[in-house]
């Protein structure tokens, strides 16, 4: 990573896939670039059905106003639907480690806020070395904030519990990392979605946001 890093470096986190990482991430980088504030999207490595219309790089881009290349290289796009380092074997391409995705990350000059998408939970590899995953990857990037989306319905307390645990001890070595929760596709009509917000924040102690709006709070530098 270059030493131009954003005023704040966001890592944005998932409880498993399809939880809508790209869509938090992007709703949020578009609402922060209307306020005027300088933005940057990063997705390491991405992998996608060969089909598919749009990829997690097109999506950032669209928020930040940047070229899908720049959010995510073009060598680290993957064509096939399974995690980067496994799909990246698969199609008989060479191995990468956490440490050359990092290398690889460079950040325009005057980025307030810049955020680095992962790919699948937060156990789920991102690149070949051993324990190449969202954890490896938080702890060698150090950001200032870490958000976990999960969604709002029924599992999502062990989900997310089970996530929490896996990144403390790096949090913990970390002085000043925020960490937030956003309960995903939230309806407050549904009990259970209020329920499972009012569990995670009031017996678990975390900070539970429940809409994009809510998050922005915690994603502008201070």
């Amino acid at each position: 990573m270059n030493d131009q890093s954003p005023t704040n470096l966001v890592v944005v986190i998932g409880t498993g896939t399809e939880v809508g990482k790209t869509w938090v991430a992007a709703g949020a980088l578009a609402a922060l670039r209307s306020e005027g504030l300088t933005v940057a999207a990063r997705k390491p490595a991405q992998s996608f059905a060969p089909d598919d219309a749009t990829t997690d790089a097109d999506v950032l881009a669209a928020a930040t106003g940047e070229e899908p290349a720049a959010v995510c290289p073009p060598h680290r796009w993957y064509e096939v639907p399974m995690a980067p380092p496994m799909a990246a074997e698969a199609l008989g391409r060479p191995a990468f480690t956490i440490a050359d995705l990092v290398d690889e990350i460079r950040w325009p000059e005057g980025t307030e806020v810049g955020v680095v998408e992962t790919a699948g939970g937060v156990r789920s590899p991102l690149a070949s070395d051993d324990h190449g995953d969202a954890v490896t990857l938080i702890a060698a990037l150090v950001p200032n904030v870490v958000v976990i989306v999960a969604d709002a319905g029924l599992g999502t307390i062990n989900e997310v519990r089970l996530t929490v645990t896996a990144i403390e001890p790096v949090l913990e070595r970390r002085e000043a990392v925020d960490l937030v929760v956003i309960v995903n596709r939230f309806d407050a009509a549904t009990e259970l979605h209020r329920r499972n917000l009012a569990w995670l924040r009031d017996h678990d102690g975390l900070t539970v946001v429940a809409s994009i709006a809510e998050l922005l709070a915690t994603l502008r530098p201070a």
